[in-house]
């Protein structure tokens, strides 16, 4: 008995060890059998993340250069130049995304509405120095006002690209933080655009009652801390977002990160 249970544990110890010498055989061929990276794919994901950046840094330079020629002279020398150069790297950014996953068409969807919307605003950008320079023309004044609900939509459907554009990367955590804080973001745009036409609609009132002359009063003294919260806290976690999409796209596809 002794000498049957050796023998069958010595052809147990022979088969594991012959199984490990074939799989260290056959190692240097699994590298040949996996096909090579699709270049073409690997390219669009190269100017994916080169949009990206473009966008991360294109969107606070248009919102400084924007309020520089609006509301300073030190951008008045240069003329239109400032505004159409950071317009322009938002679409760059947005048309360099434009080759990854073609087939996709929610994705597709997303995008064109952005690339529209960012070649309005490069259209609309030049009024902002015009109306600096004549503030007196309606038509400039209302050229800017257009141009900023279309800032406020664009970076609205900027979200939706990002939240599909995250949907198609594999990394569940990205998905869950950008499905939420894209939702956050588009939130806090309605209500900024909510908020405005009733600030519009009250000021045009011709008599307005006691309690809305002094919440008029009110938003009108404090305006400048609800812009900067309706407007610079969607654009900040935007940012947030792109550039987490951005490292999570180069750490995974080409493995920059350590």
């Amino acid at each position: 008995m002794a000498i049957s249970q050796t023998g069958t544990q010595a052809r147990s110890s022979f088969i594991r060890i012959a199984k490990a010498g074939l799989n260290l055989l056959s190692s240097p061929f699994v590298f040949v059998d996996n096909p090579a990276p699709n270049p073409q794919l690997l390219r669009s994901l190269g100017k994916l993340a080169r949009g990206l950046s473009a966008l991360f840094w294109g969107l606070p330079g248009t919102l400084l250069v924007s309020v520089g020629t609006a509301r300073a002279d030190w951008l008045k020398p240069l003329g239109l130049l400032p505004l159409v150069i950071i317009n322009a790297l938002l679409l760059y950014g947005l048309w360099q995304m434009a080759d990854f996953q073609k087939q996709e068409r929610p994705w597709r969807q997303a995008l064109d509405r952005a690339l529209l919307l960012a070649v309005v605003n490069l259209g609309l950008c030049p009024f902002i120095y015009w109306h600096n320079r004549m503030p007196d023309e309606q038509l400039f004044y209302y050229a800017v006002v257009l141009l900023e609900l279309s800032a406020v939509v664009f970076l609205f459907n900027l979200n939706l690209v990002l939240k599909r554009l995250a949907a198609m990367l594999p990394d569940e955590t990205l998905r869950q933080e950008t499905r939420q804080f894209t939702a956050l973001n588009r939130w806090v745009l309605v209500a900024l655009l909510f908020f405005t036409d009733g600030f519009i609609w009250l000021t045009n009132t011709p008599h307005p009652a006691l309690p809305v002359g002094e919440l008029l009063s009110w938003a009108a003294r404090f305006s400048n801390l609800l812009l900067i919260f309706f407007i610079l806290l969607p654009l900040a976690m935007t940012m947030a977002l792109i550039w987490k999409t951005k490292e999570v796209i180069l750490d995974a596809v080409f493995g920059t990160r350590n």
